[in-house]
């Protein structure tokens, strides 16, 4: 997967410090929903947040589908350091102190309208030890409803419910929630794999 030169280089920084990432190009079915449609970002983290436990922090935002919990988010604003938005959207969407363990994937998306040789979005997905705070939402913006926890094991069954999700128009995506849960689904296919998961294919 081709990434532009200072990406490219910031990637590299990061793999040095944290792991060599998985790297997959995906492929979905449009590119017309939020956060795709968003010009404030160029991509996201993906908070691959692993509790005291071992189990790994999801969440379910007030105007999901019922009972759609996934993985947590949070945009990369441009020329905002990768790093530095998963340390601050960390911060905003859980409170939570952490230590960056991992640098997991790096996800290239391509629909059918996204032009040749290009991504219509990226996710850069890092695994992260919860190691203080109490788990609270500090910007009301994201509209968390509630917070969930899985076990690795249970990613696999996360992108399944997320795949096969209804389409229905929403103007709150501003498109449709089959696509958006086809999108959301790569994710944690890919960290499934990454964290060697039984089963996980990786496919996207």
């Amino acid at each position: 997967m081709r990434l532009h030169d200072a990406l490219a280089a910031e990637v590299d920084a990061l793999a040095a410090r944290y792991g060599q990432p998985t790297v997959v190009e995906a492929a979905i079915p449009d590119a017309a929903f939020d956060p795709l449609t968003k010009t404030d970002r160029f991509g996201e983290v993906c908070m691959v947040i692993r509790r005291p436990d071992g189990h790994l922090l999801t969440a379910c935002k007030t105007y999901y589908p019922p009972e759609t919990f996934r993985l947590l988010t949070g945009g990369i604003a441009h020329g905002e350091p990768i790093e530095a938005a998963l340390l601050r959207e960390v911060e905003e969407e859980t409170s939570l102190a952490v230590t960056v363990r991992r640098f997991l994937a790096v996800i290239g998306y391509r629909a059918p309208q996204t032009p040749p040789g290009l991504h219509a979005f990226y996710t850069f997905a890092f695994l992260l030890d919860e190691r203080g705070g109490t788990l609270a939402v500090q910007d009301p913006e994201e509209r968390v409803a509630a917070f969930g926890e899985v076990a690795p094991v249970e990613l696999l069954a996360m992108a399944e419910n997320l795949e096969t999700i209804a389409p229905r128009h929403d103007p709150e995506i501003g498109g449709n929630w089959q696509s958006w849960g086809s999108f959301r689904a790569v994710v944690h296919r890919v960290v499934a794999k990454a964290l060697d998961v039984p089963g996980a294919s990786g496919r996207a």
